[in-house]
């Protein structure tokens, strides 16, 4: 197979892997914090993880665009379960970003950091390291 084609094939199942860990991650949000718990540091590993599991080789390329992704992802998991009260709008959110607690802005920070961790892959079982 071309080696063009070959690499385009392994972001696209990169990328269906960081959409599905984003989105279990998503609900896993959603889920536990009906349940009383804040778990807004979770997506961004499960992203990172996704993207990971289904790469299945290391590419510093992916880590980056899954730490890159996990950012957004974040603020939108935090609007959904803790909107601003004078206005539940996800425009008014991300335009008052800056009042957010600063627990939470680390939280979604590191989970960021975890996702180009996790997202990165790793060479620990023989497999050639991806140059990309």
């Amino acid at each position: 197979m071309n080696e063009r084609v070959e690499v385009v094939l392994r972001g696209l199942t990169g990328l269906a892997g960081a959409a599905v860990g984003a989105t279990v991650g998503y609900f896993s949000v959603v889920w536990l914090s009906q349940q009383g718990l804040y778990a807004i540091i979770l997506p961004g590993p499960l992203l990172g993880l996704g993207c990971a599991l289904v790469l299945r080789r290391s590419s510093m390329v992916a880590g980056i665009l899954c730490g890159l992704a996990a950012v957004p992802l974040g603020i939108l998991c935090e609007w959904r379960i803790a909107p601003f009260i004078v206005d539940r709008s996800l425009s008014y959110f991300l335009t008052h970003l800056d009042q957010l607690r600063p627990a939470t802005m680390i939280l979604i920070a590191l989970g960021a950091v975890f996702a180009f961790w996790l997202g990165r892959g790793d060479n620990r079982y023989g497999r050639p390291t991806s140059v990309e």
